[in-house]
């Protein structure tokens, strides 16, 4: 396991991103390895980050302003080369077939259930970790 995995977030909020920090803890499961932040609150600013590399996953919020986690999401998926699994964090259980369109690896809803939220962080991390083992 390495030592710690980078997790990028993005949100216009900062207590959206309070959430997931929070929601996260040190590791969002024992099997998973410890977790850092990068956040971002700007899509330049993800596009930025995604250049630099090192990115695990991305955690994007769908509720953004001005553009939502589903666009960036898109947009990401098209733009960066081996583009790390995106979770996507979504207003209403409703809006999940948009985030089949932007082809985010998970979804979850606003506010952020932190057992959820944990169980699908931990498991595109362990995917992440199988596809670059």
């Amino acid at each position: 396991m390495q030592p710690t995995a980078t997790v990028l977030v993005y949100s216009d909020n900062s207590n959206t991103r309070a959430q997931v920090r929070l929601a996260t803890g040190r590791r969002p499961a024992p099997d998973v390895s410890l977790v850092e932040f990068i956040e971002c609150a700007t899509p330049a600013a993800v596009i930025k980050e995604l250049d630099k590399g090192g990115i695990d996953v991305c955690v994007l919020d769908g509720e953004a302003v001005p553009m939502g986690g589903m666009g960036v999401c898109r947009q990401i998926k098209d733009e960066i080369f081996n583009c790390p699994p995106a979770l996507v964090l979504i207003g209403r259980p409703q809006d999940a077939w948009l985030a089949t369109w932007s082809r985010a690896d998970a979804a979850v809803t606003l506010p952020v259930d932190p057992v959820e939220f944990a169980a699908s962080l931990a498991s595109l991390l362990r995917r992440r970790n199988l596809l670059s083992a």
